[in-house]
């Protein structure tokens, strides 16, 4: 039971770090360069926060009950650029991480060798979670790319700066070691 929350207490502090950096990227953006696409195959990024959104409310809602692609979800809608504010990007945004972390929140060490479905498929709970793992980092990776390419030269960086790896290396390297999780330290400093 131990190893189980300790997952649950990891995988939270993951998500969580990750959806700092997609935050932190957006931060930097002046509000219309959510909207680029830089052509007719890319996304812009208020599309791919769409996507996620979508994902998420469809994954999360009723997670322990009902299959992770629900009937109302319209995922090909997911990839139309109809939101028209940085707010609105927000608020969707900020809509699927709450049903995420909700579900997340409410689940119990216990639960996680539960069987749940996406898409008549079968996952414990664990893989589902896994699944996501590997899935929205994909996409805040996305976002963090683009906005660094649209933001150019003014970037403020979100890990380890160039040619800065032997200073932080340096840091890590003077302090006791510890067992802890590896976001603690970076939640911190991207706070």
């Amino acid at each position: 039971m131990e190893t189980n929350e300790s997952y649950l207490e990891s995988v939270k502090k993951q998500f969580l770090y990750y959806k700092m950096l997609g935050e932190k990227s957006i931060d930097q953006l002046e509000p219309e360069q959510l909207f680029i696409a830089l052509n007719e195959d890319t996304n812009s990024i208020a599309t791919i926060i769409k996507h996620i959104s979508g994902n998420m409310l469809s994954r999360w809602t009723d997670f322990l009950t009902s299959d992770g692609e629900k009937e109302w979800r319209n995922r090909d809608a997911e990839f139309e650029n109809d939101l028209q504010s940085k707010e609105e990007v927000l608020e969707i945004w900020n809509k699927g991480w709450n049903i995420f972390f909700d579900a997340l929140n409410n689940l119990k060490p216990e639960q996680l060798s539960d069987i749940i479905y996406i898409r008549n498929e079968g996952h414990t709970v664990i893989e589902a979670i896994n699944r996501q793992l590997g899935h929205y980092p994909y996409h805040i990776g996305q976002i963090v790319f683009y906005a660094k390419q649209l933001k150019n030269s003014s970037w403020n960086s979100l890990s380890i700066p160039k040619n800065k790896s032997g200073n932080y290396n340096a840091e890590k390297f003077a302090k006791e070691k510890e067992i802890k999780n590896f976001t603690d330290d970076e939640l911190n400093r991207l706070k």
